[in-house]
C-alpha cells in the first residue's frame, strides 16, 4: 500500500516572507492612516500618505529582504566552497567527519563508515552540504524569491486599509480602518497557519494583539499632535 505523507519544510522560506510582508502592509498602513485620520486630516490627505506608505514600505520590505538573504546566500556559498577545497585537499578526514556525524545520529561505527562512503561516492559534496553545514535545496537562500514575495504580499496588505478609505465616510474611518484591518490581520493569521500546519488559534491571536497595538498606540500618537496643534 503506497503511502504519501505531505510535509510543508519546503514552503518556510517563502511562506515567511510573505506572511512578513502582508502583516507588515496592513499592520503599518492601517497604523499609518489611522494616526494622520487621528490628527485631523481629511480623507485626501489620509488616502495621499497611505499610498506613499505603501509604495515605500513595498520597496523597503524588497529591499531589505533582497539583502538579508543574499547575505545567507553569501555565506551559503562561502561554506560550500571551502567544504569543497577540504574534500579535494584531505577526502579521508572529510569521511571520518561525515562518519562521526551519523555516529552521533544512532548508527553503529561500521554502518556510518559505510553510509558516509556511498553517499559521498555519490555525491560527496552535497552530502557534507546537507548533513554537516545544514544547507539543503529546500532551505536554501533564495533572496529574489523572497523579496518578490514580501514586496508583492506588502502591497496586497496594504491595500486593504486603502479600500477601506475610499469606501467609507470621514465619520467612520478610524473605526472602521481599525476594524477591517484586525479582521484582515485575523483572516492572514488563519490562511499562515492553514498552509504552514500551525495551530490556528495562537496564529490568528498573534498577528491581531500585535496589530491592534501598533494601531493603538499609532493612532494615539496622531491624536495627540493633532489636538496640541
Amino acid at each position: 500500500m503506497r503511502h504519501s505523507e505531505r510535509h510543508r519544510t519546503h514552503r518556510t522560506g517563502w511562506l515567511r516572507a510573505a506572511v512578513l510582508g502582508a502583516n507588515d502592509g496592513i499592520v503599518s498602513t492601517a497604523s499609518l492612516v489611522l494616526g494622520v485620520a487621528a490628527a485631523g486630516a481629511e480623507t485626501r490627505g489620509v488616502l495621499i500618505a497611505g499610498v506613499a506608505g505603501l509604495v515605500a514600505g513595498a520597496m523597503s520590505m524588497a529591499a531589505g529582504e533582497y539583502v538579508s538573504v543574499s547575505s545567507q546566500a553569501d555565506t551559503e556559498r562561502a561554506d560550500l566552497a571551502r567544504e569543497r577545497r577540504e574534500l579535494t585537499a584531505d577526502p579521508a578526514q572529510e569521511h571520518t567527519e561525515l562518519t562521526a556525524i551519523y555516529v552521533k545520529r544512532g548508527l553503529d561505527a561500521k554502518l556510518a563508515s559505510s553510509v558516509a562512503s556511498q553517499l559521498m561516492q555519490h555525491d560527496a559534496l552535497g552530502a557534507h552540504a546537507r548533513d554537516e553545514l545544514g544547507i539543503s535545496d529546500t532551505l536554501a537562500a533564495k533572496p529574489v524569491q523572497a523579496a518578490l514575495a514580501s514586496a508583492g504580499t506588502f502591497a496586497v496588505g496594504a491595500a486593504l486599509p486603502l479600500v477601506m478609505i475610499l469606501l467609507l465616510p470621514v465619520s467612520a474611518l478610524l473605526w472602521g480602518v481599525a476594524g477591517s484591518s484586525l479582521l484582515f490581520l485575523a483572516l492572514l493569521g488563519f490562511l499562515a497557519a492553514r498552509v504552514g500546519g500551525s495551530p490556528v488559534s495562537s496564529s490568528v491571536l498573534r498577528v491581531t494583539f500585535w496589530g491592534a497595538l501598533a494601531m493603538a498606540l499609532t493612532a494615539g500618537v496622531g491624536a495627540l499632535f493633532g489636538v496640541a496643534a
